[in-house]
């Protein structure tokens, strides 16, 4: 082990990379690898469990480690506040009330103690800045007073304070700032269309049979409610690590998955379930995998519907994603919708039931070839004309060697020295 250790590492001065270097290549590249036969059978035969990057109910699974630049968020603290949970944003909605309370109320208590309206208010004569605040307390209770615009009239401000009318307004308009900011945090909060999504439904399973001569990659989607999502589009990925032809690791490389982009049926009027078709041709990334090739791929399709809300006009969008293991091959989905008296029905309880279907287990590739080559061997049995009968010329010279052509010709030519004899015959030189 250590003589293999010291000519990777002369092999690496050679080409100039520093032993250090080594340390900064990505986890799996640093790991050790055993490239023996009986290691690759092992892994074959037993299938890792594979993470999921996104989970069934459209939540990402990916957290986000060693953010050092934490100020970024606080320059969009809007949607700082509204990303976070309910029990923060619960705690800051209080927390800036009362801070911002407090602080005002304080700032009355420095102008009453100034002006020392704490130790003259019982004075005869005397016109306090703000009539009947006498201790820390009453001050606390007229800013609350002041900012939510309460007004008991048990604590006023006077006119003989000048100071107090300008803290007056400055506490109005930021008092005014506060407000619409937060009430604006909980209204966006409350109003998010992440639970409109929970009404979106999609299939547990997706599967792969023939429509119309062609494998296709299926899976199907619905929308519980009577309020429909308006102009409602759908887009698939394909999510998978991918090594290229230079070395590279790519790990969790997406891919497009067209599934009616070019047509337009990925523009859905999701009135009621629909499934969601994917023609597997030249272009799909499963051209060339038959059902053993993806019984050992591993990868993850992620779905992603969007549309905006029609009572909102809000835009919506739901996710959830397919395992390689949810795929499969040889399967449809039971239909759902009944035509009833006036209306149709849609049974739910068999939104995600399929049946099992004859399906050949070939590739995309290697099907259409073979209905190419099926239909290509009846066109060309019709399009293949009967042999010609032989082209009775009228009496010519027994020199004639045309004739003599004829009698000794071949099968398969004397459809065209039949031809060349009739052009010759028009022709009067030879009679």
């Amino acid at each position: 082990m250590a003589g293999d250790s010291q000519v990777h590492m002369d092999h690496d001065m050679e080409i100039g990379v520093t032993p250090t270097a080594v340390q900064k290549l990505p986890k799996h590249m640093r790991e050790t690898q055993i490239s023996t036969e009986r290691t690759h059978l092992i892994a074959d035969s037993v299938k890792k469990p594979r993470q999921r990057y996104v989970q069934k109910d459209g939540k990402c699974n990916v957290h986000h480690g060693n953010v050092q630049e934490t100020y970024r968020y606080l320059s969009d603290l809007f949607t700082t506040l509204v990303d976070l949970r309910w029990r923060f944003s619960l705690f800051i909605f209080t927390l800036v009330y009362v801070v911002n309370w407090l602080f005002f109320g304080l700032l009355w208590y420095i102008i009453a103690l100034i002006r020392g309206d704490l130790w003259h208010s019982d004075e005869e004569g005397w016109t306090p800045c703000v009539e009947n605040l006498n201790s820390f307390v009453s001050a606390f209770l007229f800013s609350i007073e002041t900012e939510t615009t309460i007004g008991y009239g048990y604590r006023v401000i006077t006119e003989k304070c000048p100071e107090g009318i300008i803290l007056l307004l400055i506490q109005a308009i930021l008092g005014s700032i506060v407000n619409a900011m937060m009430v604006g945090c909980m209204f966006v909060k409350i109003s998010q269309p992440k639970n409109r999504a929970e009404t979106l439904m999609f299939s547990h399973k997706a599967v792969i049979s023939v429509r119309d001569n062609k494998l296709c990659l299926m899976f199907r989607v619905g929308d519980l409610r009577n309020s429909h999502i308006v102009e409602a589009s759908i887009r698939a990925k394909l999510i998978r690590s991918q090594q290229t032809k230079e070395g590279e690791f790519i790990p969790l490389n997406q891919t497009d998955i067209n599934i009616g982009f070019d047509t337009g049926d990925d523009r859905l009027f999701l009135v009621s379930p629909l499934i969601i078709s994917h023609e597997i041709n030249e272009k799909s990334p499963f051209w060339e995998l038959s059902q053993a090739q993806m019984d050992k791929e591993e990868f993850e399709i992620v779905v992603i519907l969007e549309g905006m809300v029609e009572a909102t006009g809000m835009t919506c969008q739901a996710r959830s994603s397919y395992l390689d293991k949810e795929v499969l091959w040889g399967w449809r989905f039971t239909p759902v919708l009944s035509l009833e008296k006036g209306f149709y029905e849609v049974d739910y309880n068999s939104f995600h039931d399929i049946y099992e279907t004859n399906t050949p287990s070939c590739s995309a590739k290697e099907l259409a070839a073979t209905l190419r080559e099926g239909q290509l061997l009846p066109t060309l049995s019709l399009l293949t004309p009967e042999l010609p009968k032989p082209y009775t010329l009228e009496p010519m010279s027994t020199h004639n060697p045309l004739s003599k052509e004829v009698d000794k010709g071949e099968e398969g030519e004397r459809g065209e020295i039949n031809g060349s004899a009739a052009a010759l015959k028009d022709q009067p030189g030879l009679d």
